[in-house]
């Protein structure tokens, strides 16, 4: 194998996901650590190099073959226009499992209620490419200027309406907006340079580490339980349980008991623990779990 395809450079997203995605990895069996002041990640796979950087700006890197690979949102890939692969979607967040949402907002007095009441208006957004393609896609034209931050305090006396990110609307009505329409949803998505997909190590490379991801993001929020269960109840057990798929039954050396291992939401042991217990089964035990692989 030679050096150059030794080792598959990632970029991980920095800011409000950076914890988030550390957090998915190591899940995922790779333990990730960062060093004070470094933009350079520790992971221990020699095969992996990682590079914290911008989710806006992982697409554009990614294409021009800086980095092989990424974590970003669908929404920087279309703000880029980026030409790379989409190998997967990874939907975890910060706050839910819910895709975000860019949204035109405007203030709750203002006149505006449709896009054709945005022309020669002002809007402020992150999004100036994504904004001004979904503008002309109306037919309306309208000044649209980078936000640096701090957008939803803008209107109406900097704009006057503004394209911003939410995911459950709260920060908008805090300050006193309302969402016109949505331009678009978006997810995290794992994403490839089209060389190095080409690659048939860094593809395979890139392929197993979605599959561990996948894994991790599968087991949040479940946890197997395993029992001991008299074979003449186990009818009465099974349909107690919300199985996950078809729970594995072993034969103990008592003919007349069978176990029962399966997997289930956590939060719905408290409820049938006690219910299992009453139809018969012992020896119940709950443990963690870190990948779910299909």
């Amino acid at each position: 194998m030679s050096e150059s395809r030794s080792v598959l450079k990632l970029g991980m997203p920095a800011g409000s996901l950076q914890e988030a995605t550390a957090e998915l990895f190591r899940k995922a069996g790779y333990k990730v650590t960062f060093a004070s002041r470094s933009y350079y990640p520790h992971v221990d796979d020699p095969e992996l190099h990682l590079t914290l950087i911008r989710a806006q700006e992982i697409p554009r890197y990614v294409q021009n073959g800086s980095l092989d690979c990424g974590l970003t949102g669908k929404d920087w890939i279309v703000e880029n226009e980026a030409d790379v692969v989409e190998m997967a979607e990874l939907v975890f967040s910060k706050v839910s499992r819910r895709p975000v949402r860019w949204v035109l907002a405007v203030p709750e007095d203002s006149p505006i209620r449709s896009v054709k009441d945005l022309q020669g208006k002002r809007i402020a957004t992150e999004v100036v490419g994504m904004t001004t393609r979904w503008l002309a896609s109306h037919g309306v034209t309208a000044k649209v200027e980078f936000s640096w931050g701090a957008t939803e305090v803008k209107p109406p006396t900097l704009a006057d309406a503004i394209v911003e990110v939410t995911e459950t609307g709260s920060s908008l009505r805090a300050n006193n907006l309302r969402i016109v329409c949505d331009l678009m949803s978006s997810t995290p998505r794992f994403i490839a340079n089209r060389s190095a997909f080409a690659d048939p190590w860094k593809r395979q490379k890139m392929e197993d580490l979605i599959l561990m991801l996948r894994g991790a993001m599968a087991a949040e929020g479940k946890v197997g339980l395993m029992m001991n269960v008299p074979a003449a109840d186990l009818k009465h057990v099974l349909s107690i349980l919300p199985a996950l798929k078809n729970p594995t039954i072993s034969t103990l050396s008592d003919e007349a008991w069978v176990a029962v291992n399966t997997i289930i939401d956590e939060d719905t042991v408290r409820h049938i623990v006690p219910q299992l217990k009453q139809a018969g089964a012992t020896g119940i035990v709950e443990y963690p779990l870190n990948k779910i692989i299909d």
